[in-house]
């Protein structure tokens, strides 16, 4: 099975920085995307940071270990460079006056042939798009998304509530940070669609749909979200990441494990 992708950010319309980083390591088919927080330029630093620490850590270890590793190694090797990821990022917004407070939301995808692992911290969503339809595949970690589960507000609600961008969880804000993550049977044809809140709270999901369905190319579909943001207002900084899927799935790998915690990927 192979995989296209694309990724483009954008400042929005209101902001003046740019806080949402984007890594792809394409030839182990892994996509991140953080959505930064904190003073000025903390945000980008922590974003940055997390999606280059993640990218060259387990790009390293996918690219050396995937073809003969099981989902539940390639899970653990997930949580291991998130962890190591939180420590760094904690580390240097408790050594660094201008860094305090800093953090970031994280959407991550490893595909492999048939499944792909997709784990996230933060209210950065996961989507996928298949035969016309589009679901959320990610559960935001917010203040909105508990009341909407606690039977506080309605669906319908949470679309004015002044609560949007309180997240529950969060990179780098202390030091332990636990990555929500979940296995997806993967079909030829699949579109995943991985973004900030810029694009989600622009943009309900019957109009990210409405965008997705009137483009064939990635570079189209992404390049019109973004656009379509924007004309909504664009308040904040907008980032996608578009991941479509071709071919017959291959055999599920059997177990392997040389790996060690804390001491990097080997």
């Amino acid at each position: 099975m192979e995989f296209e992708f694309y990724s483009q950010t954008d400042t929005g319309r209101v902001r003046t920085n740019n806080e949402d980083s984007i890594a792809l390591e394409e030839p182990c088919a892994l996509a991140i995307l953080a959505d930064g927080m904190g003073g000025y330029a903390a945000g980008e630093v922590a974003s940055g940071m997390a999606c280059e620490f993640i990218r060259a850590e387990l790009g390293r270890w996918l690219s050396e270990a995937a073809a003969n590793a099981t989902d539940a190694d390639v899970k653990r090797a997930m949580d291991i460079c998130v962890d190591n990821a939180n420590r760094a990022i904690f580390s240097a917004a408790n050594s660094n006056p201008t860094y305090a407070g800093m953090g970031t939301t994280l959407v991550m995808g490893v595909f492999r042939s048939g499944r792909l692992l997709m784990g996230h911290i933060g209210d950065s969503r996961g989507y996928r798009w298949r035969a016309g339809q589009l679901q959320q595949i990610t559960k935001d970690h917010s203040l909105l998304q508990e009341q909407i589960d606690a039977g506080m507000l309605t669906p319908e609600q949470a679309l004015y509530s002044a609560n949007k961008n309180l997240v529950t969880r969060a990179l780098g804000v202390e030091d332990l940070a636990l990555l929500e993550t979940h296995l997806h049977e993967v079909q030829s044809g699949d579109i995943y669609l991985m973004c900030s809140d810029g694009l989600s709270d622009m943009l309900r999901d019957p109009q990210i749909a409405d965008v997705m369905s009137a483009h064939t190319s990635l570079a189209d579909m992404g390049g019109a979200l973004i656009a379509a943001a924007n004309e909504a207002g664009g308040r904040d900084n907008i980032a996608v990441v578009l991941v479509r899927s071709q071919g017959v799935a291959e055999p599920v790998p059997r177990s392997w494990w040389p790996f060690k915690r804390l001491g990097g990927l080997g």
